[in-house]
């Protein structure tokens, strides 16, 4: 099933890139990316599957079966703009140009001294030949890693006042998953990709796993009341399950005293911070299975009316005065 998807999928990339992407560098006097050009259609197609999911599947779930009531258009519009960013890969162009060349001097430099990535699909006989246990593996691998940085942008608090524009969403819906600081994504996307690259996942499984996360914290995000039943809920991230870490003062401000001043305070502590497996959660006593759907925000917004933002780079801005400290 694995295998014929990729052969699709690849066919199509090879179809957009020929037909569109090649044409374009040559005409930029980009000729010397081309092969980078390759690997930007096979993101923009997943960009575009995903987005074709979001509004012709989570959104008929969102009228239907919504927690809210729509109140504020303008935030969602803001929230579709970092949502188009990322997913038709604009955000994939930044990492390249700042990032890339550096990761492939080191790799490359690790390939000449002769020290090999690990491969961790390898150490078990036969795995390779089973591409979807080696999928397997690695989503285990790389969701365990999203769970630890997940707890980091929570825990050290100069993080948090980057992380915390995610959590400043009223009106979560399913655009909101990518309503980040770009400095806060650009952190965590650097990490999992030299994790990825030092373990050894394939670029096609890689490009897979993204996809499917990608696509399931959409779904987490949505206004719907939804969750998966006493066992579903442990073995997959439900919408109920990330929302609740979206609540305020519940799920992920939980170590905050009630009448902090300003959010330069230690934020410890929290439920529910698992991207696709509720077992991490289990595993280190941050699981909260309540049923329930609580207002979503962050507690100065709510108690001492802190902005955020409005708009893209008005969020941008105010989040990185947070950062380098300068609100005092």
């Amino acid at each position: 099933m694995i295998a014929e998807l990729s052969t699709w999928f690849n066919q199509l990339q090879e179809w957009l890139f020929t037909s569109f992407f090649q044409p374009l560098m040559f005409n930029f006097g980009m000729a010397d990316l081309l092969e980078s050009g390759y690997e930007g259609a096979g993101w923009f197609l997943v960009g575009v599957f995903q987005l074709l999911v979001i509004v012709t599947v989570f959104g008929p779930m969102q009228r239907f079966w919504p927690v809210d009531p729509v109140t504020s258009t303008p935030t969602i519009r803001v929230d579709i703009v970092y949502t188009l960013i990322h997913r038709l890969g604009l955000f994939r162009v930044i990492i390249f140009f700042l990032f890339d060349p550096l990761v492939d001097f080191i790799f490359g430099y690790f390939r000449l001294v002769g020290i090999p990535t690990l491969n961790l699909d390898a150490a078990w006989p036969g795995v390779t030949d089973l591409p979807w246990v080696s999928f397997l593996i690695y989503l285990l691998v790389l969701d365990a890693l999203d769970y630890v940085l997940h707890r980091a942008q929570h825990h050290f608090n100069w993080w948090w006042q980057l992380h915390s524009l995610h959590h400043a969403q009223r009106q979560m819906t399913m655009w909101s998953d990518n309503r980040n600081h770009l400095i806060d994504d650009l952190i965590k996307a650097v990490v999992v990709v030299l994790i990825a690259k030092v373990i050894g996942v394939a670029p096609s499984q890689y490009v897979l796993l993204v996809a499917l996360t990608q696509l399931s914290e959409s779904f987490q995000h949505a206004n719907v009341r939804i969750w998966y039943g006493r066992w579903g809920e442990r073995l997959w991230v439900s919408p109920r399950f990330h929302r609740l870490h979206h609540s305020i003062g519940i799920g992920h401000e939980s170590s905050l005293k009630r009448n902090s001043p300003s959010l330069k305070d230690p934020v410890l502590g929290g439920h529910n911070f698992g991207v696709l497996l509720p077992c991490w959660d289990l595993l280190f006593g941050t699981a909260n299975f309540e049923y329930r759907f609580d207002p979503t925000g962050v507690r100065d917004q709510v108690e001492q009316g802190v902005d955020y933002g409005q708009g893209f780079w008005d969020q941008q801005a105010k989040g990185m005065r947070r950062f380098l400290n300068l609100d005092k």
